[in-house]
């Protein structure tokens, strides 16, 4: 298990048309092989956006970056200050804390 976390800020675009354009990228999302799970997130308040990834596993998280949904999205105009920091899921410690939805079993 491999999880992303990417933030941005929105530029030129309201959060509801924003909020539409998220509506129209999740089916696809839903398609991308090695994605187990995608939570959107929102901070209007500090224009912080973005997105937690749960991956199969970094194989699958570098496999995504090289399709062209990815690079629509990190060159979209109204994206900036794109940021993502990924990390390995310490598996013994993450079920201790009820987090076994997230590790295989």
């Amino acid at each position: 298990m491999h999880i992303q976390i990417v933030n941005f800020n929105l530029k030129d675009v309201s959060q509801e048309d924003y909020a539409k354009l998220c509506d129209q990228l999740a089916p696809p999302y839903s398609e991308i092989p090695g994605l187990q799970k995608k939570v959107w997130l929102a901070n209007p308040a500090t224009n912080t956006y973005g997105g937690v990834y749960f991956w199969c596993d970094r194989e699958a998280m570098e496999t995504f970056a090289k399709t062209e949904l990815f690079h629509n999205v990190v060159t979209h105009p109204n994206l900036a200050n794109i940021t993502s920091s990924d990390f390995t899921v310490m598996e013994k410690p993450t079920r201790v804390t009820h987090g076994a939805d997230v590790v295989p079993v």
